[in-house]
């Protein structure tokens, strides 16, 4: 069985390594859990392994709001402070603490 462990957490901000977005994690899936044709659209020689985890993110970059899915592979941790601009975010966080977003409802 395969074990795996998130390195980030729900309401933390991340930014992708090699394109110019930035996002909050509302969701991880343990692996790859997406359609065979998202996964193929991506070119073969940057394809991530299906063996990590992968991360929904309310994104932004400097022209629109989106969600993302994104390998663990192609993250790493914003620590600028500045808060994600996402029209999203409240209904899912409260307001910006200490670089994180603190979830607003009890998950099951």
């Amino acid at each position: 069985m395969l074990k795996s462990r998130a390195k980030y957490h729900l309401g933390q901000i991340v930014r992708h390594r090699k394109h110019p977005f930035r996002g909050v994690v509302f969701d991880v899936d343990a692996t790859f859990s997406n359609t065979e044709e998202w996964y193929e659209s991506i070119p073969e020689d940057s394809r991530p392994s299906r063996e990590q985890p992968f991360y929904h993110l309310l994104a932004e970059n400097d022209q629109s709001y989106y969600v993302a899915y994104v390998s663990e592979q192609n993250l790493v941790p914003d620590y600028s402070g500045e808060p994600v601009d996402h029209p999203d975010l409240a209904e899912l966080f409260g307001d910006l603490e200490d670089g994180f977003y603190p979830m607003q409802f009890q998950l099951n």
